[in-house]
C-alpha cells in the first residue's frame, strides 16, 4: 500500500467508518505511473445519519485536513449503515477524459 494511501485510511478512521474503501485511481489518469494523486473513497459511517452530502463530505474534508494537499482528486461516496444495505455498492468511476479534453481534439 501506498504511503499516501495508508495516510489517508488512518485519517478517515476518525469518522469510525463501518465500511472504508480507498482505491488509488491514478492509473486511470494522465499522471505518471506510480502516483498517488486521484482517490476513490466508499465511506459507511452511522456519523453520517442526518446529514446531507454537503455535510458528509466536508466531515470528510475536516478529517484530511492538510493531507487534501497531498492529492489532486478524491471521489467521495459517503453513506449512512442503512443506505449502505440497500445499495451495497459505489457507482463506478468514470474514464479520466484526459485533463478535461475530449477524444479527438
Amino acid at each position: 500500500m501506498s504511503t499516501v494511501q495508508h495516510a489517508l485510511e488512518q485519517a478517515l478512521q476518525t469518522l469510525q467508518p463501518s465500511h472504508l474503501q480507498l482505491l488509488n485511481e491514478s492509473h486511470m489518469h494522465n499522471v505518471p505511473p506510480g502516483s498517488e494523486s486521484h482517490f476513490k473513497a466508499v465511506l459507511v459511517s452511522a456519523q453520517f445519519d442526518g446529514q446531507g452530502k454537503v455535510r458528509r463530505h466536508q466531515a470528510v474534508y475536516a478529517a484530511l485536513g492538510p493531507l487534501m494537499q497531498r492529492i489532486h482528486a478524491l471521489a467521495l461516496h459517503t453513506y449512512t449503515p442503512q443506505e449502505w444495505v440497500e445499495l451495497n455498492q459505489a457507482p463506478d468511476s468514470p474514464n479520466c477524459m484526459g485533463g478535461g479534453k475530449h477524444q479527438g481534439e
